[in-house]
């Protein structure tokens, strides 16, 4: 078990019993061809442009990169820089739906048949990524870099945040596909060695997996674990942690340990993507708070948030504010004008918190941030620096190594905002590096 992290009331219960329901297409698609972690994908249609669901409509531009494809069919009414749910903006593909959601031609594999290099090139084409949140492309995931091993593949059945329930239906209702995922990115890694990882609030999912696992024939061995509820509990390098008791390196990454982890909806994403021929176009979320239908939907990319409050009941007038992901590391948002992307795990609907400004005190030296911190950083001296703008102090306590998970905020009886001051930190640190 790894240190620090804290004790959250997970709020699950409010979606946890909903079925995935199927979200209608949208009427207008916009998508945005930054959607993953690295450089965004390039345009290559045009406007007036036919095209079908799970065409190509931006390609990779390098390799750090993740193809995007239309999530219906249509007409492309224009190329423009739109605003994402993370606060930024990129470049988006708009599509008018036609109606007819005519998709591209699917392509039946048998993924056993396939070579290692073969998988790989598929979950390139098919624009995966990350869908835990963060949204690194998947097969640079899976295409290890020379002088490493990759001794285990871990599926990250945690879904630690509160709230958050999309995980865990799709382990309920396609566990079958999600385990065959998982077979699949084993082989594509030429790896035997399996662990799912379940957080305790999760044990039918955790017997139902073992019930599977014993009736199917596999020479990967996969073993189910099951870890104490507490977050940050499915952070890759704590999840590590707790299954294996390796330790990721300052600055390291999963696989200088051995280790590969992979998303639940990932890796159903992989299976649909090496099966069946099918891109990235739609995934599961959850909508919950004050709503008043909660939900697990499956939604095209691309469709409008506002669209999908609206389905639900959503209460959006004043004295309530939308957070995009899970409370505590989602980001709030001012508008719902944007769209479904590829890293939306959740729309939650809150209650405004009164505003915290006047509140926020000096730090009082307690402690309570680096007992809380999973990174075993040391919060109070962190924010200190960064308050004083005194970079090199930052970098001096690792401040790199923050995972934002927010631990220290929550736990802070001064109110300060640490991640906030962390995210500044790092960003500017990032500008002392040469891009020359």
């Amino acid at each position: 078990m790894f240190e620090g992290g804290v004790n959250l009331i997970d709020f699950k219960e409010l979606s946890k019993e909903k079925k995935i329901e199927v979200f209608p297409p949208p009427a207008k698609a916009v998508i945005p061809l930054s959607q993953h972690t690295g450089i965004p994908a390039k345009p290559v249609v045009k406007k007036g442009d036919a095209v079908l669901k799970g065409q190509l409509i931006g390609e990779a531009a390098g390799f750090i990169s993740s193809p995007v494809h239309s999530s219906i069919s249509g007409t492309v009414a224009g190329l423009e820089n739109r605003a994402l749910p993370t606060g930024r903006s990129s470049l988006s593909v708009i599509v008018d739906n036609n109606g007819e959601d005519t998709s591209v031609e699917s392509m039946k594999r048998d993924w056993q048949i396939l070579e290692p290099k073969e998988i790989v090139s598929l979950v390139q084409q098919a624009g995966i990524v990350g869908l835990g949140g963060a949204a690194f492309p998947t097969f640079v995931k899976m295409t290890i870099p020379q002088g490493k091993k990759a001794e285990c593949v871990i599926l990250n059945g945690c879904e630690c945040e509160p709230f958050l329930t999309a995980d865990y239906r799709v382990m309920k209702e396609k566990g079958a596909e999600v385990i065959e995922g998982l077979f699949i990115a084993c082989r594509a890694l030429s790896i035997n060695k399996a662990f799912v990882g379940i957080e305790s609030n999760k044990k039918d999912i955790a017997a139902s997996i073992k019930k599977l696992l014993q009736h199917l024939k596999a020479t990967t061995e996969i073993e189910v674990r099951v870890l104490p509820e507490r977050y940050p509990q499915g952070s890759e390098k704590h999840l590590i942690k707790s299954i294996t008791g390796r330790e990721v390196p300052s600055g390291g990454l999963p696989v200088d340990v051995g280790c590969v982890v992979f998303n639940v909806q990932t890796l159903l994403s992989v299976r649909d993507a090496v099966c069946s021929g099918t891109p990235l176009i739609e995934r599961v979320l959850t909508v919950t708070g004050l709503v008043r239908d909660t939900k697990n939907l499956r939604v095209r990319i691309g469709t409008p948030l506002s669209s999908i409050l609206e389905y639900c009941g959503a209460e959006t007038a004043p004295g309530t504010k939308l957070v995009i992901g899970g409370p505590m590391m989602g980001i709030n948002i001012a508008s719902p004008d944007v769209p479904v992307i590829k890293s939306t795990t959740g729309i939650i609907v809150l209650p405004e918190e009164q505003s915290l400004k006047d509140e926020i005190q000096s730090c009082i030296r307690c402690g309570k941030c680096i007992d809380a911190c999973p990174m075993r950083l040391v919060p109070a001296e962190l924010s200190r620096a960064a308050e004083s703008k005194n970079w090199d102090r930052c970098k001096q306590f690792d401040v790199a190594d923050c995972i934002e998970c927010g631990c220290c905020s929550y736990v802070c009886p001064a109110k300060r905002p640490m991640v906030e001051l962390f995210k500044w930190a790092k960003t500017e640190l990032r500008k002392e590096i040469p891009t020359g």
